[in-house]
């Protein structure tokens, strides 16, 4: 079957993981993880508090509830398990290992709170990402082909961004995070970013859009009735929108055409919008060309193609990736979403597996467990189409 590989994992990243890695030049710029009075965590910048900071448990999101209802009434923050593998990687691998699991990609943790709230302060948020990937070429060798880290890269600098992804490549990182979501005014299909996707093709660097920090996608009146800060139930439904919306803008433009060698992960934004957008991707595609007398893009594929070609998508365990493979090909990867309080209890192939709604063929099972997420992180190539075809 090949190797098992968690498509979804994250470090929990030590609480002064960029005080201690940013340029000493630009230390004043460092996030910092600070503790109140009360036992709460807060991410500060500047003397400024960013947001509080959940701690979790992995599999028990109802003590998260419990830290959140502690905040709400006064109280001070419940005594908490703490994670042994947080975030070093011989503890991390001897888990993995325990759960019959081969090997992981893992996201940030810490780093997926802030980049939408730094993002007019570019200089903040170049130090601080720089700073994050620092620590994680730190560890790479101890990762060894068991830990593949996700780094943080932005857009809105991009002599920056060209540095910055090169040097994260040459040491050997093979994924890095992108914010799904336009760069001002300029969509990611923006010919101003061109260079951009040359160099993740040249270098071969997976994109990841991956849940984060961001704009939320819908008119603010929407939000408006919903008191929390994070995670807004409309935005917590409609996970998928901004990946969906930038992949359709790359497609349709013409850049996956452009750029044959991209990869792109979709992960922890759900997958069981994948079927039924395939098929209207197409259709709009199409429908597009008759009522206006030619196509947006001259492609000599469908657009459906393309993302079956250089996408894969994570699915969350009740989703049931093996009826979505049946619908839409094997286009997605497993993930347990590991220590996060949302995920599962253990990062377990066999827990995933056990929860899907009906078998696996042997090539499907392949794809689910690791090929899929071996594809992303350039180790195999499942064919010119993809595994769906």
């Amino acid at each position: 079957m090949g190797r098992i590989i968690d498509a979804d994992t994250h470090f929990l990243e030590p609480p002064t993981v960029y005080l201690d890695h940013i340029d000493p030049a630009r230390r004043d710029l460092a996030l910092h993880l600070e503790r109140d009075e009360r036992g709460f965590d807060w991410l500060t910048h500047r003397g400024r508090a960013l947001t509080s900071v959940d701690v979790h448990v992995p599999g028990r999101m109802d003590l998260v509830g419990e830290q959140r209802g502690a905040w709400r009434s006064g109280a001070a923050r419940p005594d908490l398990p703490t994670i042994p593998d947080a975030w070093e990687p011989a503890a991390r691998i001897r888990n993995l290992e325990s759960n019959g699991v081969d090997a992981s990609i893992v996201f940030p943790n810490l780093g997926l709170l802030w980049e939408d709230l730094l993002k007019h302060d570019v200089a903040s948020l170049s130090a601080n990402m720089e700073a994050y990937n620092t620590w994680l070429l730190e560890m790479l060798p101890d990762c060894g082909d068991r830990l593949y880290p996700v780094a943080q890269l932005h857009l809105r600098d991009l002599d920056w961004f060209q540095r910055e992804i090169r040097r994260i490549a040459d040491a050997g990182i093979r994924m890095a995070m992108l914010a799904a979501q336009p760069v001002g005014d300029r969509a990611l299909a923006h010919p101003d970013f061109d260079p951009v996707w040359a160099a993740f093709e040249d270098l071969g660097v997976c994109v990841c859009f991956h849940v984060a920090s961001l704009e939320l996608p819908l008119d603010p009146a929407w939000y408006a009735l919903d008191p929390t800060p994070l995670n807004k139930l409309l935005d917590t439904t409609f996970l998928y929108l901004p990946a969906a919306v930038a992949l359709t803008s790359l497609i349709v433009h013409g850049k996956l055409e452009q750029f044959p060698r991209l990869r792109t992960s979709v992960t922890e934004l759900s997958a069981g919008w994948v079927p039924g957008y395939l098929l209207h991707l197409d259709g709009a595609f199409a429908f597009y060309e008759t009522q206006n007398g030619a196509p947006l893009t001259r492609m000599p594929l469908r657009p459906s193609e393309y993302f079956r070609r250089q996408v894969r998508v994570n699915a969350f365990p009740l989703e049931g990736a093996a009826r979505l493979a049946e619908m839409a090909g094997d286009l997605f990867t497993w993930g347990s979403d590991y220590p996060h309080a949302e995920g599962m209890l253990r990062p377990s192939w066999a827990d995933y597996a056990k929860v899907q709604p009906s078998e696996l063929s042997d090539a499907g099972r392949a794809a689910l467990a690791g090929g899929n997420a071996a594809f992303l992180l350039g180790e195999e190539v499942l064919g010119e189409e993809g595994p769906g075809e």
